[in-house]
């Protein structure tokens, strides 16, 4: 159930490098580093505040894909 981002996406287009990213979001460069290779999951106050950040909404940046196994199981 893996959770997607285009957060490197937007991070390019405001010009900042992941410190600076991580900087103003109040969070280290490694946690921005481990949301872009998608090895992290941020919180929804995390998600929210890159969100308002980069200007865009939370489902711009991220989004969410069932396992097929897990749909069939329902």
């Amino acid at each position: 159930m893996p959770l997607y981002n285009r957060l490197k996406e937007y991070r390019a287009r405001l010009g900042v490098n992941q410190q600076e990213m991580g900087r103003l979001a109040g969070v280290s460069r490694q946690t921005i580093s481990q949301i872009e290779r998608g090895d992290y999951s941020p919180s929804v106050t995390l998600a929210l505040k890159l969100a308002k950040l980069c200007q865009v909404s939370v489902e711009d940046i991220f989004s969410y894909e069932e396992d097929a196994r897990n749909e069939a199981e329902k």
